[in-house]
């Protein structure tokens, strides 16, 4: 059941079950006991989103040194998902939201506007989910720059 405020610390991270890259699906609740980094990103193999996720595949033996999970969800074809893994190396998995109903429910599609455009698309983000499924902090209109930094912070 979708949340009906905005999320904040300390709420329970809202379960959800999405097709994963690794060919199965992975279910938010099945992770608990371990830390999750769940970030949003707008779209595979665009300048800012491959930024991001080359950064928190540089950094992966860190998250996994304080037992943390990290997942990438976007809106994005498990096709497209493979092959911008396949082009960067990714070592983590990447969740397609085709449906939106994951970045709805985490309140991360939202209007956008660009040039005085307005348009829907995903609000780069992330939450760091404790190990009993709570959320830890929230990164909202993230920038790229040293963001997994931030989040390794937050799981520190």
């Amino acid at each position: 059941m979708a949340p009906t405020h905005e999320l904040a610390t300390g709420d329970e991270a809202p379960d959800f079950t999405l097709p994963a890259s690794s060919g199965k699906s992975v279910k938010l609740s099945d992770l608990k006991g371990r830390n999750v980094v769940l970030y949003f990103y707008p779209k595979d193999d665009t300048s800012g989103c491959t930024k991001e996720a080359c950064a928190f595949r540089d950094n992966l033996p860190k998250f996994g040194a304080v037992d943390a999970v990290v997942l990438g969800v976007s809106k994005d074809s498990l096709d497209s998902h493979a092959d911008f893994i396949k082009k960067y190396g990714l070592n983590f998995t990447l969740l397609s939201d085709d449906d939106l109903k994951v970045n709805k429910l985490y309140h991360t599609w939202v209007e956008k506007e660009n040039y005085g455009k307005k348009y829907w698309g995903t609000e780069r983000s992330t939450f760091v989910i404790g190990k009993d499924g709570k959320i830890l902090n929230i990164f909202r209109k993230v920038k790229v720059d040293g963001h997994e930094q931030e989040v390794l912070a937050a799981l520190s």
